[in-house]
């Protein structure tokens, strides 16, 4: 039953996307600004990984859409309309990266890139990308921590550090992460828009868990 279940969801996304792609070959610019508004600032937020700082990534962003209206054409349904999407901006990313001399993420697997971890965090730790306030923020604190100024204050301090411990992932680990963690994507998608193996992908994402839960260790054991 969960099988035909998900087959069945499977099916009407891949019909949504049609649905979709087809309004935007006819020009309708209503659908392509409905796009936009669910994808564009996650679109945002994967370029800034690529690139130097915000006033890029934006250029980045609509240099990704631009890709998408010129190769609407092209789109054949293989992957979600999604996973196109975010393929064509990690492209120009990553163009736009190199030209600045930047280190490119998945430009090849370094050492920490392979091996298990040992434990991980659960992705129910970040803001989901559809949050009404914080959308795809990793601010959420890692347990109840209660209303008291003492509380409120350590759950600013277990949110700060839960950014630190990704801004400090090797580059392809956050990637994964976020990906995968802050935008929602499933492990399928990010393998298909990053263009890796899914066993790598697995594993640079339990290794980013791990650790992430270790930079975090203080605020989830309770005090």
């Amino acid at each position: 039953m969960s099988d035909g279940a998900n087959t069945s969801g499977a099916e009407e996304a891949a019909r949504a996307d049609l649905r979709v792609t087809e309004a935007l070959r006819q020009g309708d610019e209503a659908a392509f600004a409905r796009l936009v508004d669910q994808h564009h600032a996650s679109l945002r937020r994967v370029a800034r990984l690529y690139v130097s700082n915000r006033a890029v990534a934006d250029e980045v962003v609509q240099d990704a859409w631009l890709g998408v209206i010129q190769g609407i054409w092209a789109f054949e349904g293989r992957s979600s309309l999604k996973t196109w999407i975010f393929r064509i901006l990690i492209n120009r990313a990553k163009t736009r990266a190199a030209r600045e001399g930047r280190m490119v993420p998945f430009a090849g697997f370094g050492a920490d890139d392979v091996g298990a971890p040992d434990t991980a965090v659960s992705p129910d730790r970040f803001w989901p990308a559809d949050h009404p306030t914080e959308p795809g923020h990793c601010a959420s604190p890692p347990q109840d921590l209660g209303t008291s100024p003492e509380h409120r204050l350590l759950g600013r301090e277990a949110g700060e550090q839960l950014q630190k411990a990704i801004d400090a992932l090797p580059a392809n680990q956050r990637l994964v992460l976020t990906l995968r963690d802050v935008e929602g994507c499933s492990t399928e998608e990010l393998c298909n828009a990053l263009g890796i193996q899914e066993t790598n992908g697995r594993v640079l994402l339990h290794r980013a868990r791990a650790k992430v839960r270790a930079a975090l260790e203080p605020y989830l054991e309770g005090g």
